[in-house]
């Protein structure tokens, strides 16, 4: 991912509504170009699998249909590409972590291959990833919004989830809603800035 010009990293805390069990953190992470900055939240914006990943595929459609509802949220129309003045870019990563702590990429259920940040897409909903309650598993967003005209990156996000595996945010839609509110949370954010968004069922 190309970044900006990093600004001192500052961590944050913030939390999702949620009842009472907690399932850890989403990581988020920002970069804003702030000459650019002004343009973000409003006007048209089409939102598409970033290049490198292998073309639309079920895993990343709840994901995107996720990013879609929040730039809607946030102030943009959704367009087609041919209309729209800013394109966002959704790429997608899962992986699971084994009770001993080891990151394993999940190549199971539709596939597609990785994502920038990636170790593997594609988890089939309700497959078994065999890891019993100590397993996490892991699903990695990341959305580039660019300036259609130029090319040129306004704003980039990742957000890092890492909920138990029987966890029924771990995967589908419930997971794709959670990451993708995190990470547009108090958009745009700080440049360089992390924030951790606490997440409860």
């Amino acid at each position: 991912m190309n970044r900006f010009p990093l600004a001192l990293g500052i961590a944050a805390t913030l939390t999702l509504a949620g009842c009472t069990t907690p399932v850890g953190p989403v990581e988020v992470t920002r970069f804003v170009a702030p000459e650019l900055a002004a343009q973000l939240g409003q006007g048209s914006i089409f939102v598409e699998t970033a290049p490198g990943t292998g073309g639309d595929s079920l895993a990343l459609a709840p994901y995107k249909a996720a990013v879609a509802e929040e730039l809607r949220r946030l102030g943009y129309s959704e367009t087609d590409r041919s209309g729209a003045r800013q394109i966002a870019q959704v790429s997608l990563s899962q992986y699971v972590i084994g009770s001993g702590g080891k990151r394993s990429p999940v190549s199971v259920g539709v596939g597609g291959s990785t994502g920038s940040y990636g170790s593997g897409v594609g988890v089939g909903i309700g497959i078994n990833l065999g890891g019993g309650a100590k397993d996490r598993l892991g699903t990695e967003l990341a959305v580039t919004i660019r300036d259609e005209a130029t090319g040129q990156s306004i704003w980039e996000g990742r957000a890092d989830f890492q909920p138990p595996e029987n966890s029924p945010l771990a995967r589908g839609q419930a997971n794709a809603q959670t990451v993708a509110s995190a990470l547009f949370r108090e958009f745009p954010g700080n440049n360089g800035e992390t924030i951790e968004v606490e997440v409860t069922e």
